[in-house]
């Protein structure tokens, strides 16, 4: 089964860190453009990070430069997302994505919460 699973969503404090995992399946992640997207209560889907297929380009968004880092381990065929200083407008679903031209796959999502 080809397929994306989150993992390390929670509850944390304002100031915490969290680290999110994105396990692939059925699939090599190797030659795809990875990512992370957030969905907040009543807001649209942002992207948050992506990064290359080698790992040698990564992007941010402006809400998260400096706080939040993207990487990947093509050999365990998984990446990831550290978050850092979170902030309650971090609060939300997040979720992986991986694209290789048309083809696209999106994992369940995982809950991060971020309230004292």
């Amino acid at each position: 089964q080809l397929q994306l699973v989150e993992s390390g969503g929670g509850l944390v404090q304002p100031g915490g860190s969290l680290r999110l995992s994105c396990d692939a399946s059925g699939f090599t992640l190797d030659y795809y453009y990875i990512g992370w997207f957030r969905q907040a209560p009543g807001k649209e889907r942002e992207g948050v990070s992506c990064i290359s297929s080698s790992g040698g380009s990564t992007k941010y968004a402006n809400s998260v430069k400096g706080r939040f880092t993207i990487s990947r381990d093509n050999a365990k065929n998984t990446f990831f997302l550290q978050m850092n200083n979170l902030k309650p407008e971090d609060t939300g679903v997040y979720y992986c994505n991986a694209n290789l031209d048309s083809t696209i796959y999106w994992g369940q999502g995982t809950q991060v919460t971020v309230s004292s």
